[in-house]
């Protein structure tokens, strides 16, 4: 490789790489799992509500311990070296919630694709919450994906406080599709 090309290449992916640093920096989010949809979500300053798309670090407990070491979830600033996810609220205080192996239900109604799955794509089960009949108290959510039956979500590791939310995003830019 010429030093021309060489030097052309190292610029451009310092100027890519203070691109992304100046976007995450402003409020930048890109999302790249299955809970919703792939694409640039941007944080807000709006409070926590029922269909809010939030960020939140796992707290340290064993079921987010297992879903790091498997791959469900990656490495990133949050403590216990967990990486963010990203979810919706799907219910919060008052809702009254069931999670079965039929499927989770919001005050009677059934989530689209809710269903547990017993087991990962390697065949290791996969922790299963239940509950039924639960009111949420104040701080507790239920977050899930409302477009995935594969995403890691509430009814595998089942509520989480309004404390573990970092932020609320909406989404910019996304690709359509599963």
């Amino acid at each position: 490789m010429s030093r021309v090309v060489a030097v052309t290449v190292l610029a451009l992916s310092i100027s890519a790489g203070a691109i992304v640093a100046g976007t995450y920096a402003a409020g930048g989010r890109i999302n790249t799992s299955k809970s919703l949809e792939v694409g640039l979500y941007w944080v807000i300053d709006e409070p926590i509500t029922k269909g809010s798309y939030v960020m939140f670090c796992p707290p340290q407990q064993p079921v987010f311990l297992v879903a790091k070491e498997r791959g469900y979830i990656g490495a990133g600033f949050c403590p216990g070296n967990y990486g963010h996810l990203m979810k919706k609220v799907l219910a919060a205080k008052g809702d009254t919630i069931s999670v079965t192996s039929k499927g989770v239900t919001v005050n009677g109604a059934i989530l689209p694709y809710s269903i547990p799955i017993d087991a990962d794509g390697m065949g290791r089960p996969l922790p299963q919450f239940a509950e039924v009949g639960y009111t949420l108290k104040a701080p507790e959510l239920l977050l899930m994906s409302d477009r995935s039956p594969t995403s890691f979500d509430g009814r595998y590791f089942g509520l989480i406080t309004r404390s573990q939310i970092t932020s609320v995003v909406r989404p910019i830019f996304t690709l359509r599709g599963e």
